[in-house]
């Protein structure tokens, strides 16, 4: 079943781009609570609070343009307001598509007596303010800097809860998986013990054969969006129709014979945890298409690059708040001349002397609890390595030194038969919720304003 309940989630740690020629490394919302403060930013976006016009009636309910624009700038605050005015235009549409579709859902769910109580929208609305992290205020606050609003959330939240509600009662009863169907998965599947594992991420656009051009065309949009530096996982879980779509698109660990024969040709070609090589073009699968992302690469029985233990050192060079352009990039260069010629983590505390700089020290840190862009980056560096410098003129200047990596080796489990069993059942699910969303699309009566 669809659910986007945790949008919300890519819009902790959001980063704003800096006149500094520093890299910009976004934190991320899951970073533990260490030493390392990496600066970050709200995205700010032009809002109206009173602006209530139509901009579309399904079946009778509104939409307002405030809907729309508050929606949108969740988008545009996920992926740090680097979005032109061009593809803002081709989101809105999306967006409003999006917006239709949660209308259609509620209203459905309504019509088979499907009831959502204010406590149950409260929790799931509290789980994601909760889980918000961010130094420079509450998750309201975020909201209301991007152009959004907490009602906007909930509304989402709404359609979710309703549409999850209602495919379990109509929908679930009528799918059947066979245990002989579960069975001959297994043994695929530990047959290719020992094979290349992968890390995969899935944005999943329906289709029909009158739509597929425009899905094609929107599908293509979003690649190059992603691959010019926006957010996979934000656009996941804004506009992905797959049951990952709350994890931002995230499949987890998989085999090759587990993906879709569409698919799996491409993904393992793919490069992954690269920005760009590891991102597909759009593929067209049975009754859509679908953009792959290879997040990381494993053999069974071997090292997780992600589960690697880190020790750092992390240089911090605060900026006067006075600092001009020109200055600022001096003491960029400077900074990164510095620790990039140190000459290994020995040498950190005299060059952090010199430059006026402070230490942290975290000798026991996951490289999947650090941000994403960091993970990638530390993938890369050899032990006395410095990354370059990340930060903004706000927050100041930072580098981490590799002083250490513990590389641990991991042992899949053998697949469960509920775990097959529930993957494959979703799927039908998810099949069916599709084909009941184009019925709903079909015979709704939307008048645009």
């Amino acid at each position: 079943m669809k659910v986007r309940t945790t949008l919300a989630m890519a819009l902790a740690g959001v980063w704003l781009a800096t006149p500094l020629t520093a890299q910009n490394v976004p934190p991320a919302d899951n970073s533990p609570d260490t030493a390392f403060v990496l600066p970050d930013a709200a995205a700010l976006a032009d809002f109206n609070p009173n602006l209530r016009k139509a901009t579309a009636i399904v079946n009778g309910a509104v939409i307002t343009d405030t809907d729309v624009e508050q929606r949108l700038n969740l988008v545009v605050a996920a992926n740090g307001g680097k979005i032109d005015a061009e593809e803002k235009v081709r989101l809105r549409l999306q967006v409003l598509r999006n917006l239709i579709d949660e209308k259609l859902e509620i209203q459905e769910a309504a019509s088979k007596d499907i009831k959502l109580s204010g406590a149950e929208i409260d929790s799931a609305y509290n789980r994601v303010a909760a889980n918000f992290k961010n130094a420079n205020g509450t998750f309201v606050d975020f909201l209301r800097e991007a152009g959004s609003s907490p009602q906007s959330i909930r509304g989402q939240i709404q359609g979710e809860l309703a549409w999850s509600k209602l495919l379990r009662r109509t929908v679930e009863p009528q799918v059947n998986v066979g245990d002989d169907e579960v069975k001959a998965v297994i043994a695929k599947l530990t047959a290719a013990k020992g094979k290349d594992e992968y890390h995969v991420g899935e944005i999943f656009l329906s289709a029909t054969p009158e739509t597929e051009a425009r899905v094609l065309t929107d599908a293509n949009r979003i690649v190059g969006q992603i691959r010019g530096g926006a957010s996979f996982v934000a656009y996941a879980r804004q506009f992905s129709e797959a049951s990952t779509a709350g994890l931002g698109g995230d499949l987890g660990w998989v085999r090759a014979e587990q993906l879709n024969d569409a698919v799996a040709p491409t993904v393992i070609k793919l490069t992954a945890g690269d920005a760009v090589a590891g991102i597909s073009d759009p593929i067209r699968v049975p009754q859509g298409v679908a953009i792959m992302a290879l997040l990381a690469k494993r053999q069974v029985l071997s090292g997780n690059p992600d589960d690697a233990i880190l020790s750092l050192k992390q240089l911090s060079l605060p900026l006067r708040p006075s600092i001009t352009q020109a200055e600022g990039e001096a003491v960029v260069a400077k900074f990164k001349a510095a620790t990039q010629e140190m000459g290994g983590c020995g040498r950190a505390e005299a060059v952090a002397k010199d430059l006026g700089a402070e230490i942290a020290i975290n000798d026991a840190i996951a490289i999947k609890d650090l941000p994403t862009a960091l993970q990638n980056l530390m993938k890369q560096l050899s032990i006395g390595q410095a990354t370059p410098p990340f930060g903004s003129a706000a927050d100041g200047l930072r580098v981490l030194v590799l002083c250490g990596r513990d590389d641990r080796p991991v042992k899949v489990a053998e697949p469960s038969f509920d775990a097959v069993y529930s993957q494959m059942n979703e799927e039908r699910v998810n099949m069916r919720a599709r084909r009941y969303l184009r019925d709903l699309r079909r015979d709704a009566i939307v008048d645009y304003r």
